[in-house]
C-alpha cells in the first residue's frame, strides 16, 4: 500500500473530508438565477435565447497570439507555452522508449522530491491484427493502449519560471482506447477504456474496464481490470474525497434517430480507497421522471431531484456485442439519459460533468451533481452553450485554483481550451487554428494544473493508430493567472 493510500484511509476513518479544499464555481449557478439585467433561469440566464452569444466571451488575459515557442498554438500574449513530450517518436529523456501516440486524459500529482508526476492516457485504437502492446506485463497482447507516467520539474518564478521534462515511461500496457479517467485522493490514476471489444472481435481479453495506476509506479503495473466498476463505454471518473465514491461518465450518443443516450454512474466501494475489493454500481435517475432526457429542453440554473438505481450485473457477458448492456439495466429502472457524457471533476461538494453534444444547440452542457443523502441529490444545469462559437463539444475538464472550470474542446474546425468563470462567461485560453488546406487540428485533452497551481498541462491528441504520422503533444502553459477569473 502506498503512503498516499494510507494517508487517505486514515483521513477517511477520522474525518468527513471537509478539510480537503477544492476550487469553487458556487457563484456560477447563483449568477444564472439572478434577476439583475433582466436575466433569469427561465428567461435568459447564461444560455438564454434572448442574449447575444458574444456577450458570454470575455478576454481578461488579452488577445490570443501565436506562441513564441509553439507557433502552432495561440495563447494570451503574456503567457508562455512549451512542448514537453511528443508521441510516435523516440523519447527525448528515456532511452529505448518510443512514446505511444494518441495522448488523451491526464492528471498531475506531487512527488516527494518536489517534482510533478503526470499520468497520461493513450487512446490507441488499433485492431487485433495490427496492435502490439506498449510494454510488459500487458493485459491483452493485442491491446495497444495504456498509460505513460512523466516526471516534470518546475523551477524559478515569474518571468524566470521554467518547466522541464525529466523522465517518462510506460505505466500501463495492453489496454484499448484509454480515453479519459481521473485522479484519486489516495494517489493514483484511474484509466478508462472507451470500448467494449473482446474475443468476439479477435482480442485475447474483454475490454471496457477501469484500471488503476499508482503515482509511485516506476514501470508497467500489474494490469487488473476493476470489473465491478462496470464494462461499458467509459470516459471519465471523479472521486468524492469525503466518501471514496467514484462517479463515472459514459460516452454514448443521443440523437433523434433513436440512439438512447449515456448514463451517469457511481461506484460505492466496499472499502473506500481499495477499489479492487469490489462494491456496488448504480446509475442516476431523475426522481418522478423515469428515463428523463437531460440533453434537450433545459434552462441554465434548472435543478432536478435525483436518486440512484442499482445495476445488477456491472460486467454482463454480452457487453462485447452490446456496448449498452449496462446502460439498459439502468434504463429498465428509470435511469436518466444524457448525451455523450465526457469530462468529470470533483468540486463544490459534488461532481461536475460535461455533455459534449448536449443542449438545444447540440454544442455542450455543464452539470453539477450534489449529494443530499446517501441515496439522493440534486442535478443542476450549470451552463448550456447557445452557440458553437461560444463553446463547442467540451471534453476533458478540470477546476482551476482560481475557481474556474477548464474545458478542452473536441469539436469541428479550430479547437480551443476554454475556461468557464464563476459568472458563467467563457474565456479563450488556447486556440489551435486550422492548418494548411483547412485541415482540422487534433482535439485538446488532458487539462490539469500542477499541484502548486502555476502551470496548466494539456495535450493535443494526434493520430490513434500505430505508424500514423500526426504526433501527439503534451504542453505546459503558464502566466499571470491571478489577473483573470480562471
Amino acid at each position: 500500500m502506498t503512503i498516499a493510500r494510507r494517508a487517505f484511509l486514515r483521513q477517511f476513518a477520522t474525518a468527513s473530508g471537509s478539510a480537503i479544499l477544492t476550487p469553487s464555481l458556487a457563484g456560477l449557478s447563483a449568477w444564472s438565477l439572478s434577476p439583475s439585467d433582466g436575466r433569469s433561469a427561465a428567461g435568459g440566464g447564461v444560455a438564454g435565447r434572448t442574449r447575444d452569444p458574444r456577450d458570454l466571451l470575455i478576454t481578461p488575459y488579452g488577445r490570443l497570439a501565436p506562441s513564441a515557442d509553439c507557433p502552432e498554438l495561440e495563447i494570451p500574449e503574456r503567457f508562455r507555452c512549451v512542448r514537453l513530450s511528443r508521441g510516435g517518436v523516440p523519447s527525448s529523456v528515456r532511452d529505448g522508449l518510443t512514446v505511444p501516440n494518441a495522448f488523451d486524459g491526464m492528471a498531475a500529482f506531487p512527488l516527494p522530491n518536489g517534482n510533478v508526476r503526470l499520468i497520461r492516457n493513450h487512446e490507441m485504437i488499433d485492431d487485433a491484427e495490427s496492435a502490439r502492446p506498449i510494454g510488459e506485463p500487458a493485459y491483452d497482447p493485442k491491446g495497444s493502449g495504456g498509460t505513460t507516467s512523466l516526471e516534470v520539474r518546475i523551477s524559478g518564478s515569474g518571468a524566470d519560471l521554467g518547466v522541464e521534462l525529466i523522465d517518462e515511461f510506460v505505466s500501463l500496457a495492453g489496454t484499448r482506447v484509454n480515453c479519459a479517467g481521473g485522479a484519486t485522493p489516495w494517489g493514483s490514476w484511474l484509466s478508462c477504456e472507451e470500448i467494449t471489444s473482446g474475443p468476439e472481435d479477435g482480442y485475447d481479453k474483454p475490454h471496457g474496464y477501469i484500471f488503476e495506476v499508482p503515482v509511485d509506479a516506476t514501470g508497467p503495473v500489474d494490469p487488473v481490470p476493476l470489473r465491478e466498476m462496470g464494462r461499458f463505454i467509459h470516459e471519465a471518473v471523479a472521486v468524492d474525497p469525503a466518501t471514496g465514491i467514484v462517479y463515472e461518465t459514459e460516452d454514448t450518443w443521443y440523437d433523434p434517430g433513436g440512439r438512447p443516450g449515456a448514463g451517469l454512474y457511481r461506484f460505492i466501494p466496499n472499502r473506500p480507497g481499495e477499489l479492487a475489493a469490489g462494491g456496488r454500481l448504480q446509475m442516476m435517475a431523475v426522481t418522478g421522471k423515469p428515463t428523463y432526457l437531460t440533453a434537450r429542453g433545459q434552462s441554465t440554473g434548472q435543478v432536478h431531484p435525483v436518486h440512484w438505481v442499482d445495476i445488477d450485473d456491472p460486467d454482463p457477458p454480452n457487453a462485447g456485442e452490446n456496448h449498452l448492456a449496462v446502460f439498459w439495466q439502468g434504463m429498465a429502472r428509470g435511469a436518466a439519459r444524457f448525451a455523450r457524457l465526457e469530462g468529470a471533476f470533483h468540486g463544490d461538494d459534488g461532481i461536475y460533468v460535461v455533455s459534449t453534444n448536449g443542449g438545444d444547440a447540440t454544442a455542450g452542457q455543464v452539470f453539477h451533481y450534489r449529494p443530499l443523502t446517501d441515496d439522493t441529490g440534486e442535478l443542476r444545469v450549470v451552463f448550456e452553450s447557445p452557440s458553437r462559437e461560444v463553446l463547442e463539444a467540451p471534453d476533458n475538464i478540470c477546476l482551476s485554483p482560481g475557481g474556474g472550470l477548464i474545458m478542452c474542446e473536441d469539436g469541428s474546425g479550430e479547437q480551443f481550451v476554454r475556461g468557464l468563470d464563476r459568472e458563467g462567461r467563457i474565456v479563450n485560453l488556447v486556440r489551435a487554428p486550422l492548418v494548411e488546406d483547412g485541415v482540422q487540428p487534433g482535439e485538446f485533452a488532458g487539462s490539469c494544473f500542477s499541484p502548486d497551481g502555476r502551470v496548466l498541462f494539456f495535450n493535443v491528441q494526434g493520430d490513434r493508430e500505430i505508424g500514423d504520422p500526426v504526433p501527439s503533444t503534451t504542453y505546459a502553459l503558464w502566466g499571470p493567472w491571478e489577473e483573470g477569473p480562471i
